[in-house]
């Protein structure tokens, strides 16, 4: 009995063909990933390099623009492994030239030119706008906490900085000592070993958070007193004592806080945040999405609760998007119950888009629009919100919301991994969002207006001169 196996030689010699252009179909991401950076102004890059051409070799911009742009829409970020992968993989050999940079110089590039890889997030916006992918009839915004690149463990109270760094002096006298007694009491302090500099720059670390905690506990203590303050003069205008329990201290407060706050010594920028899964120690990422699912505004905060964010986020859409076109004007502003507060509603100016946010939790709402639920008049800027999210316009406008924005987290989250920040600091790991929202919109472009993009590339590179793409070309 003879088996019908497909058979496989593998001492059998092969060659890649020697064009890169034949290595991969011409629908690839590579090629499209490679389009769109050939189209961005990179201008800021070469700010940072040597005009004059001296010094050692460097690796394109353009090469590595892509480099980082296609790993994060396939959801690689580790530096050793796109090092890895441009050996092994054949998209990332053919966006590198058949070069391999290490993973050091792919890692300094990303933490050198965090600010001008995040700048590229508002080119890769106007060609999803040129493309006809960014309907703005109605945005929304909502925010995601992300792991920051630190452990809960890490976190420390007042009193737990201090004990740290008791414990750091207890170990620098120890160091002395032991020092005095193998080399004498005479010799210098540049005799001292690497691990001591390290818990010196753990010291610098301490004591910096410890100051950060003092000036929040102060900060919360002055608002506390204001508070008093103002009860106390209310109280007196009226000649009545305000109903209710009575208000703690300054000095409890105080002391409430000392136990309570917390700083994390490896991210001191990070913040414990809870979510429906329970606690972590991480980011409040915010977005805003068009009805298409293309992100409009990225931003990063370090505040636990969303409400102070409504009107940030509403002016960084507006400005990206007047970047991008003076023309274009927003619907309707979107935003769940995390958002809403009486002091936002005052904020508004009349120039900005009419604004939908929710009263209260969505399941509140949605009983209130079964049981028809009546608004009592005159209508405050509060009960007025709340009408609108009862009217039949207002619902359908609503709607929209969940499924315009929490596709956006989810597909960043489960499909492209991105589920912890790789850098640490507030600034840092902005960057790193502004990035991915990068790569999520390019992925939106590819999938769903490539030909118009496409077209759009035809139509520049007729009026961009030529020398940029030979060395484009020269550099791929």
């Amino acid at each position: 009995m003879a088996y019908n196996f497909i058979s496989s030689d593998r001492d059998q010699m092969y060659l890649l063909p020697p064009d890169m252009r034949d290595w991969l179909p011409g629908n690839h991401l590579v090629w499209f990933i490679m389009e769109i950076v050939s189209q961005l102004d990179l201008t800021p890059f070469y700010q940072c390099y040597n005009p004059k051409g001296e010094g050692r070799a460097a690796y394109h911009p353009s090469i590595m623009t892509a480099l980082y742009f296609y790993s994060y829409c396939t959801g690689v970020r580790s530096s050793r492994k796109i090092e890895q992968l441009c050996i092994e993989s054949v998209p990332f050999r053919i966006i590198s030239g058949d070069q391999q940079p290490d993973h050091t110089t792919i890692s300094r590039f990303r933490k050198k030119f965090a600010k001008e890889l995040a700048g590229l997030f508002i080119q890769v916006l106007t060609l999803c706008y040129e493309s006809g992918l960014c309907n703005v009839r109605t945005v929304s915004v909502d925010g995601t906490k992300i792991k920051a690149d630190a452990s809960m463990a890490s976190n420390r109270t007042e009193s737990g900085l201090k004990k740290d760094i008791e414990k750091y002096f207890k170990e620098a006298d120890r160091e002395d000592a032991r020092e005095d007694e193998l080399y004498g009491p005479d010799r210098r302090g540049d005799e001292l070993p690497p691990e001591l500099s390290t818990r010196e720059n753990r010291l610098r670390r301490l004591k910096e958070a410890q100051e950060r905690l003092r000036k929040e506990k102060e900060q919360k203590t002055r608002e506390h007193q204001n508070k008093l303050e103002e009860r106390k003069a209310q109280e007196e205008s009226t000649g009545k004592k305000k109903r209710g329990r009575k208000p703690r201290s300054a000095e409890q407060v105080e002391k409430e806080e000392s136990e309570k706050l917390k700083s994390n010594i490896t991210d001191p920028d990070s913040r414990i945040m809870k979510t429906s899964k329970g606690y972590l120690q991480g980011f409040n990422a915010q977005a805003v999405a068009s009805e298409g699912q293309i992100i409009l505004s990225a931003e990063l905060t370090s505040e636990c609760n969303d409400k102070n964010q409504l009107i940030p986020m509403l002016e960084s859409t507006k400005e990206n998007l007047h970047t991008v076109d003076t023309s274009i004007e927003i619907g309707t502003f979107l935003g769940d119950a995390g958002y809403f507060s009486q002091k936002n509603l005052d904020s508004l100016k009349p120039e900005d888009p009419d604004l939908l946010v929710a009263v209260s939790k969505e399941y509140k709402t949605r009983k209130a629009q079964r049981d028809g639920k009546i608004i009592p008049l005159p209508l405050t800027p509060v009960s007025t919100m709340e009408y609108k999210l009862l009217t039949p316009e207002g619902r359908k406008l609503y709607k929209k919301r969940s499924a315009t924005i929490e596709p956006v987290f989810g597909h960043i989250k489960e499909v492209l991994g991105f589920n912890r920040f790789m850098r640490r600091g507030l600034e840092a790991c902005n960057c790193e969002w502004k990035m991915i929202c990068s790569a999520y919109n390019l992925l939106k472009l590819w999938r769903y207006g490539i030909d118009k993009v496409r077209k759009k590339i035809t139509e520049n590179m007729a009026i961009i001169p030529s020398e940029k793409q030979v060395t484009y070309a020269l550099a791929v």
